[in-house]
């Protein structure tokens, strides 16, 4: 997927502009997997399980033809701190022949979840 350090730049500034969140903080970051094999999806969400995220699901597109993986964890990054993430989760896509690492969401920390991510 490649998103470029500059595009991260400027979201994270969107993020604290448009939002008001503070992107020094933890935050809920989800990311998405893609596959037309939801099998193959569920090889990357224990994997990923194993590592500390936590799966959310595996829900196939309403017409059948992809399968999308998301898994989320309460982390602080920082642009340059995402775009390696980013580049380590393009490499586990292609490690485990799925068709791709589909980029990631934000979202503030839930009340109930504490900001290590543990439940």
């Amino acid at each position: 997927m490649a998103i470029a350090l500059e595009q991260l730049e400027t979201m994270f500034e969107s993020i604290e502009s448009k939002s008001g969140w503070d992107t020094d903080a933890p935050l809920l970051w989800g990311y998405f997997f893609t596959d037309e094999d939801a099998g193959k999806l569920e090889s990357v969400a224990g994997f990923l399980s194993e590592g500390g995220y936590r799966v959310v699901g595996i829900h196939e597109a309403d017409d059948g033809s992809t399968a999308f993986l998301h898994v989320e964890k309460v982390e602080q990054h920082t642009p340059r701190s995402l775009f390696e993430r980013n580049k380590v989760f393009d490499a586990l896509a292609e490690q485990f022949g799925i068709a791709s690492y589909d980029g990631m969401d934000v979202g503030p920390v839930p009340a109930e979840r504490p900001p290590d991510g543990s439940k």
